[in-house]
């Protein structure tokens, strides 16, 4: 039986999966979508968990696709994404000594907070720190947007060297000095970074918990940029999509199907198999798809499978699989439909009306607090004090809950996948969330009088409902040794699959990783666009598939 060739299929409609359909679309190929969920959008999807109230699957807050082309380039806006300032952006609570710290888009104003709450030192770093890290920010940015090829890394960076200092002296020394030094702190830990600018350990928490939600602790190396996107707040704020983190999903399905391509919703993926000059991608319920290209934007580890399914040579896949790190979970989340937005303590004057609600509640006052949940989480323990970050995002877009209730998120690292000597998440599910709303009472003292609907994502539900494979949602380990060059391996680091020419690889599993980017799918349509595909004739005797010419 023969079927009609498509230029491009997709598997998986998460929101870089749509980011690349929606490219190819917008260029006149014909492409469809097909993602096992019955919603689209993956970690980018927003559900009705309790009546009247628009909860999110995944991510919340948007940083780093507002600092992107990719909203412009699919003109998003115009198939109704719109997002509100998360201004203040983020908050410190405050200590028994100290006032909260809040920051703003406006630097004066940040910079008055820290003065107010850690001294009139720190503020004045804290504004030097903005103006050294806002283009070493700026250019790791680019460097996500671009494939990870050792010459565009490197040439990202090329300018940057008067953002460091070196004691050497003349043109070349000068330079070469400033250019290793540099380096040196992109490569450095994020903890590092902070003892080095700051005095006060309240700013420096606060920093490092922004930081490691890229999920490494910031005592890991090649942190230290995760830190120094704090800079970037200070241009772009996170934004918070209208009506939920799956307006973003929405518009990039509008964009799409209006130039005539389709999403497939409860068709899950069983091979990738290569038929002659073509691929063909077997799903359960559905007619098999043939295509020209394969964009494979879901977990890595789900790719390989569908590739040995179809044929791929079984060593090669074991190899890979046995290398890539994935981790033993992340954190969990609770989504909670209140009465009330938690009242913090000790907040300074001038907010707006919303007060800090837009923002990340980074509810740790000392790095002690990160160690701990950290060092928990890595024997596989709950934390005694989960680190958490709370947001409260219906108060800056009312169409997320009921007139007079509040949607509150609470977000928690780290805690395992796999935990030791307690296998029942069902039951520790429920210890955990109680220790999460602790930690929000602690300084919103009363707030859980307010709740009154509760839903758990344990790193269980997490990878059963998203297909986050571990729980990690970042599909996997985002360590210095799992980024760039060399994610998820190096094998596969160019967006592609050896041997299999015509299969394109996007998603967090890809560079740049997790977070909503839309940066791998936009890197993967480029690709594809350009056609850059060898012969897709499968090789001879000692080759990477088994069994000659699929039918």
């Amino acid at each position: 039986m023969t079927h009609p060739v498509h230029d491009a299929v997709v598997v998986g409609a998460g929101h870089n999966g749509l980011v690349a359909a929606a490219y190819l679309a917008q260029a006149g190929r014909d492409v469809a979508v097909i993602e096992r969920d019955t919603v689209a959008g993956g970690a980018t999807s927003t559900v009705e968990r309790f009546p009247g109230y628009r909860v999110d699957r995944g991510s919340s807050a948007h940083l780093m696709i507002r600092h992107s082309p990719v909203i412009d380039e699919l003109r998003l806006t115009d198939a109704g994404l719109r997002y509100v300032d998360c201004d203040p952006w983020a908050f410190i609570p405050a200590t028994a000594s100290a006032p909260a710290i809040v920051f703003r888009t406006d630097l004066d104003a940040t910079c008055a907070s820290i003065e107010r709450a850690c001294g009139a030192a720190d503020a004045a770093a804290y504004r030097r720190f903005v103006a050294t890290w806002t283009p070493r920010a700026r250019a790791v940015m680019r460097a996500f947007y671009r494939p990870p090829t050792t010459g565009r890394f490197g040439t990202t960076f090329l300018g940057l060297d008067g953002t460091a200092d070196t004691a050497w002296r003349g043109v070349v020394t000068r330079r070469t000095g400033r250019m290793a030094a540099l380096t040196q702190e992109l490569m450095g830990s994020g903890d590092a970074l902070l003892d080095r600018w700051f005095s006060s350990e309240h700013l420096k928490a606060g920093l490092a918990w922004f930081g490691a939600q890229s999920g490494p602790p910031m005592s890991a190396p090649g942190t230290a940029p995760m830190v120094g996107f704090a800079a970037l707040m200070h241009t772009i704020p996170p934004g918070r999509a209208v009506g939920g983190s799956g307006a973003l999903a929405d518009a990039l399905i509008t964009r799409l199907t209006a130039h005539g391509g389709t999403v497939h919703l409860g068709t899950p993926a069983r091979s990738i198999t290569r038929c002659g000059d073509h691929w063909r991608i077997d799903a359960a319920g559905a007619p098999s798809r043939c295509t020209r290209v394969v964009i494979a934007a879901c977990h890595v580890l789900t790719t390989l499978d569908l590739l040995a399914a179809g044929g791929y040579d079984p060593t090669t896949i074991r190899r890979w699989r046995d290398s890539i790190v994935v981790g033993n979970g992340i954190g969990m989340a609770v989504r909670l439909g209140t009465s009330a937005l938690p009242v913090y303590r000790d907040l300074p004057s001038g907010l707006p009306a919303h007060g800090v609600h837009s923002g990340l509640g980074l509810l740790v006052t000392e790095r002690a607090h990160l160690i701990r949940a950290n060092a928990a989480a890595a024997v596989g323990e709950l934390p005694e004090r989960p680190a958490c970050v709370a947001m409260s995002y219906s108060a800056i877009d009312p169409t997320l809950a009921p007139p007079d209730r509040h949607l509150i998120t609470l977000w928690a690292q780290w805690h395992p996948y796999r935990l030791t000597g307690d296998p029942d998440w069902a039951t520790s599910g429920r210890r955990a969330a109680e220790a999460i709303r602790a930690e929000i009472d602690r300084h919103a003292p009363g707030f859980s009088d307010s709740i009154e609907h509760t839903h758990i994502q344990t790193p269980r539900l997490l990878e059963s409902e998203l297909g986050m494979v571990g729980g990690n949602i970042m599909h996997v380990e985002m360590s210095i040794d799992q980024m760039f060059r060399w994610r998820p391996h190096p094998d596969l680091a160019t967006h592609r699959v050896p041997g299999a020419d015509g299969v394109l690889l996007a998603g967090a599993s890809m560079h740049p990783g997790g977070g909503v980017t839309g940066a791998s799918g936009r890197i993967v349509a480029a690709m594809a666009l350009r056609g850059r595909r060898t012969r897709t004739r499968p090789r001879g005797a000692g080759g990477r598939w088994r069994g000659g010419l699929a039918r």
